[in-house]
């Protein structure tokens, strides 16, 4: 591993973690600003919140995968760190749901830079047989900046209210961006094979290609199911544990955030490792290792939100986010894999749209929306449902893939 490139990931994987922080700080205070005396939010308010952030990141990602193709990345994500840090910090200047709401859809501007740009860098810096572990290192982030957003919140909101949380989790982006700025950009598919064919057209006609792209498509969809569930559960995990499960509020987003953070980083580790181990043996590795262990988180999902007993429903989490972070660095190292380099930074913009418009941009409102008609406690049970969804589509990926590998060499005998 060069130095360079180690710094870069260093970097950016450090950002990405105020990235997730910024994001669910907000989840953390949900039941402080649901108070008379503060915002006096709904649940289908509180739902709104995220999907507003959410809309404004899918809407604004292939504006920047475009540049991100074109231009030079590294100033591009800084300019996104600063505003999204800025924004969650005008977040705790809010005055009501609409000033809330948009201080949290301009969070969504900011992050939309980052989150297409960054993944094609890394691949840019490490060869395709290290993408697993490189890209798990990058996504451990995700689990620790939840957490953190989750624990800040709550340890800020109680020592000095919903306002100073949201002041304290914008201030370290505004500096993370001047280092983003200082990074070199690398050649772009420097450790990838020469393109057989140019890409024509502009655009329009990569979105075509991409869309034709079968493996492409089918791991995205797998992944916009995977996103409904894992950003409805996000959202509502610490109103729940406190609403349903009478737990304290510092205990609910503490202890979840703990649970974020240890399986997270075991979880993200060993899919990564094993996604490169396994990659050895089938072309189908990353998508078999991601599909197989969602399957196998949907059982536990359902306990977490059906079982009354403490021993249950935590032991559940536990196991439900370590198989669900194994795929994380697997999926997205498949997703980068199945697109020419050149159109990285458009493929994962593209991918940021279809995960999140079919994903999380509905699921946490919809939740809530169905908490306010007939209880969190049935709302919840939709995420174990698309949990199953996200695990059958990547299985199905991966048998239609190896049939397409198999025959393969016979269609090239026969021409």
């Amino acid at each position: 591993m060069s130095r360079p490139a180690a710094r870069a990931l260093a970097i950016l994987t450090f950002i990405n973690l105020f990235n997730y922080l910024d994001r669910y700080v907000v989840a953390a205070l949900v039941e402080s600003l649901k108070k008379p005396d503060a915002l006096a939010l709904t649940d289908t308010q509180a739902g709104l919140l995220s999907t507003g952030f959410l809309v404004v990141y899918m809407a604004a990602s292939p504006v920047f995968g475009a540049l991100g193709d074109r231009g030079a990345r590294p100033r591009l994500i800084a300019a996104g760190v600063f505003l999204w840090s800025l924004a969650t910090a005008l977040g705790g200047l809010a005055v009501g749901f609409v000033s809330l709401f948009a201080a949290r859809a301009l969070v969504g501007v900011g992050e939309a830079a980052y989150g297409t740009i960054s993944p094609g860098i890394i691949a840019d810096l490490y060869p395709r047989e290290r993408r697993g572990r490189v890209m798990a290192t990058f996504f451990m982030a995700i689990p620790v900046g939840s957490a953190l957003g989750y624990v800040l919140g709550g340890l800020v909101d109680k020592a000095a209210g919903w306002r100073a949380a949201f002041l304290v989790a914008g201030a370290p982006g505004m500096v993370l961006a001047l280092l983003c700025a200082r990074l070199a950009d690398p050649p772009r598919g420097q450790h990838d094979e020469p393109e057989v064919a140019p890409r024509p057209g502009g655009l329009v006609a990569t979105y075509g290609r991409l869309l034709r792209n079968r493996p492409y498509v089918m791991t995205v969809l797998g992944y916009a199911a995977y996103t409904f569930a894992i950003g409805g559960m996000a959202f509502w995990m610490p109103a729940f544990l406190e609403r349903v499960r009478g737990v304290p509020k510092q205990e609910a987003t503490t202890v979840f955030g703990g649970i974020l953070v240890g399986t997270g980083f075991a979880g993200t580790f060993l899919g990564g490792w094993l996604g490169d181990r396994l990659l050895r043996r089938t072309p189908q590795a990353y998508l078999w290792l991601s599909g197989v262990a969602t399957l196998l988180a949907v059982p536990l999902a359902w306990l977490v939100f059906t079982s009354p007993e403490p021993a249950v429903y935590y032991g559940a989490v536990v196991g439900a986010e370590l198989l669900l972070f194994m795929s994380t660095g697997p999926i997205n190292s498949a997703i980068l894999n199945e697109v020419a380099p050149t159109e990285r930074a458009t493929a994962v913009a593209l991918g940021i749209f279809l995960m999140h418009i079919l994903g999380d941009v509905p699921s946490p409102a919809l939740i809530g929306a169905v908490s306010d008609a007939s209880g969190l406690d049935r709302a919840v049970l939709m995420v174990p449902v698309a949990i199953a969804v996200g695990g059958a589509i990547w299985c199905l990926e991966a048998i239609l893939a190896g049939r397409a590998d198999r025959a393969r060499p016979a269609d090239a005998a026969a021409g």
